[in-house]
């Protein structure tokens, strides 16, 4: 890396993943690391630091202040919140129970708060969302590989508007593949 990076630009390293260079020194960044949740010192010579987002080096040499902490934990929970939405449940299922009977008679059967399955459904839906969103920002496939996926994806969804009756807000619900255009 020949540049010089900048606090707060966000880099990819090739075994401790995506982080932000929280400070810098003459050799070394130092970097918060998600998947360390914590800091590392890293060669500003390390050739698998790959950068994401370059935030241009200042002439300051001063460390970082509580007010650049605080700004940028303000944007990472701004961004967290925008992708993060609260799915409200219809409010006639509010407290509802769904019930699994068995046919066989001599079974008990299971009672499950609608509450905690609508959960479930919530975090398959965003799961879905998540995997839609990588395989198309993916650099290795091809767009028809991605198209492929894609349709699988979206017959998961067709699959699954049965669950749309529990949804308050029909725009959170699940949709498959139209038969109208």
């Amino acid at each position: 890396m020949s540049t010089q990076l900048g606090i707060g630009s966000r880099v990819d390293h090739g075994h401790f993943g995506k982080g932000v260079i929280v400070d810098t020194a003459s050799e070394f960044y130092i970097i918060w690391f998600k998947s360390q949740q914590g800091t590392k010192s890293i060669s500003k010579d390390y050739a698998d630091l790959k950068t994401i987002e370059e935030v241009e080096a200042g002439g300051s040499s001063e460390g970082i202040t509580i007010a650049d902490i605080e700004q940028a934990l303000s944007n990472i929970l701004d961004q967290r919140l925008h992708e993060m939405q609260v799915v409200p449940i219809g409010p006639k299922w509010k407290r509802g129970n769904m019930i699994l009977k068995p046919g066989d008679p001599t079974m008990q059967s299971k009672e499950v708060p609608i509450e905690t399955f609508f959960h479930k459904i919530v975090m398959v839906r965003d799961r879905l969302r998540v995997m839609e969103q990588k395989i198309n920002a993916h650099k290795v496939m091809t767009d028809d590989e991605k198209v492929d996926l894609q349709q699988y994806i979206t017959a998961i969804y067709g699959s699954l508007t049965t669950f749309n009756v529990l949804f308050k807000e029909t725009h959170h619900q699940f949709k498959g593949m139209s038969t109208k255009d």
